[in-house]
């Protein structure tokens, strides 16, 4: 049976490295998805109050500084269009987070058994 190379504290510098970009991404893609739901509960709230909205009520839409009036079929139109995309886009970030949940744990395990044949190997060689 071959014995297993020898581990260096540079290669193990590398895998934290490593270790700490999947920890990063992961973050900013929650911050992301949490960013989202938080505009979805927005729309959502909108898309309430034009459904309440009396058939002859009018709309306004900010323009930058300015209001502009639209009808109401089509705020209702765009608001539903708005809902459909940020669902997609939570959906979406939804499966990179469970996709980057697994590359971390499958990279602390292995973060974690270099640092066991690491010690091993100091304690072998002292």
């Amino acid at each position: 049976m071959a014995t297993p190379a020898p581990i260096t504290p540079n290669q193990l510098q590398q895998e934290m490295d490593a270790f700490q970009k999947i920890q990063k991404e992961f973050a900013l893609i929650v911050q992301n998805r949490t960013q989202l739901e938080s505009q979805l509960q927005e729309n959502e709230m909108v898309q309430k109050e034009l459904d309440l909205m009396k058939p002859d009520a009018q709309v306004y839409k900010l323009i930058g500084p300015v209001l502009v009036k639209q009808e109401p079929v089509e705020a209702q139109t765009n608001v539903k269009k708005r809902i459909e995309f940020i669902s997609a886009e939570i959906k979406r970030l939804e499966g990179q987070i469970k996709e980057l949940d697994q590359k971390q744990e499958a990279k602390k395990a292995q973060l974690i058994q270099m640092q066991q044949a690491y010690q091993q190997q100091v304690q072998a060689s002292a």
